[in-house]
């Protein structure tokens, strides 16, 4: 399958924040969400759903700062890639205010040198994700007007799975669940569209142990979801020195033994699978940052994810226990972790 070359692109970008591509003020926050805080880790996500189905990969714009389309488009048309996935997020309105706008769009263009394939490959990938999440369908589309979609010269598809505008789909950008919910469906249309039968992520049994001289794609899957997770490896493919001390370094972090083999249980905290460990004030790590994105996808202050357990995630916890009918312990066990890891719900609009 590696014979497939998929590329990835994320609209706009951040530090700074490219301007005008955010939320209203989201209340209880009072703060903004950016459209590049859901296009970012969810081109991520996709790449990893990629790479675990055995194609190579294009990150188009590994920068964090935004980038011309010009210049996206230029490394593109450089690549011979098999196809390009883009990934933004809807806006109606003026953007100061929510309205009732939602669902979900695909994009091709008409311009496309290969239209008639880049429309089949946005029927796939929308197919997909109107089956596999509990978003309206808005339809298939053709946009003009689009570098990534009409000057590029290979097949290419845009998703837009909600709007920012509106209120309960602008809380979703942050959610890590739907992120990865879009990235899979996404990767499902691909493979829909190649002909390709699709692995599932949550399947533990589809990753392999991997330790040094290891030397195949879940390599390259785990060096990329390391570097997620704030390592800076070199993707190669090759498990060597630098990856045995990240991987060791991270399970350290962790919980785990910390012996540089990458088994079920590393794999599932790089996945940060269930069953989930019961968090308090102190826990650190890859769940407690989780925690703390989808407490902040619900409108619970606490800062930033950062996956330190301190006082203002307890404080969040705490809140949301109350508000939830829960113990107010400030303790993330099965009965909380069973509500806050739901997709969507949260606060509501004041």
């Amino acid at each position: 399958m590696a014979i497939y070359y998929i590329g990835a692109n994320d609209e706009h970008g951040q530090n700074p924040f490219t301007a005008g591509k955010r939320t209203p003020i989201m209340p209880y926050l009072n703060t903004p969400f950016y459209e590049n805080q859901f296009n970012r880790p969810t081109k991520n996500k996709f790449l990893e759903a990629c790479l675990r189905n055995g194609f190579a990969v294009y990150d188009v714009k590994p920068e964090i700062t935004d980038t011309s389309i010009a210049e996206r488009v230029r490394r593109v048309n450089r690549q011979n890639l098999t196809l390009l996935m883009t990934f933004g997020y809807n806006a109606f309105g003026s953007g100061n205010t929510f309205n009732s706008a939602q669902g979900i769009t695909t994009f091709y263009s008409r311009k496309n040198p290969k239209a008639a394939n880049s429309r089949a490959l946005a029927e796939d990938v929308y197919e997909q994700l109107i089956l596999g999440t509990n978003q309206r369908g808005r339809g298939v589309s053709d946009l003009t007007d689009v570098g990534v979609l009409e000057s590029v010269n290979c097949v290419s598809a845009l998703v837009e799975p909600g709007f920012m505008t509106n209120f309960d789909e602008a809380k979703l950008m942050v959610d890590p669940d739907y992120q990865t919910e879009t990235a899979e469906e996404t990767c499902k249309g691909v493979c829909t569209y190649l002909g390709q039968n699709y692995l599932s992520r949550d399947n533990i049994n589809n990753y392999p142990l991997l330790k040094t001289g290891s030397s195949n794609n879940y390599v390259y899957l785990l060096q990329f979801m390391l570097n997620q997770n704030g390592y800076n490896l070199v993707v190669d493919g090759i498990f060597g020195v630098n990856t045995a001390r990240a991987v060791s370094d991270f399970q350290q972090r962790n919980g785990l033994v910390a012996d540089g083999i990458v088994g079920n249980r590393t794999w599932q905290a790089l996945l940060v699978l269930p069953p989930r460990p019961t968090l308090r004030n102190g826990s650190r790590g890859v769940y407690v940052k989780y925690l703390q994105q989808k407490l902040t996808s619900k409108l619970y202050p606490l800062g930033a994810a950062d996956g330190i357990f301190g006082t203002a995630t307890e404080q969040a916890v705490r809140e949301f226990q109350r508000e939830n009918e829960l113990s107010p312990d400030g303790i993330v066990g099965p009965l909380t972790w069973e509500i806050v890891s739901r997709i969507g719900g949260g606060r509501s609009q004041p």
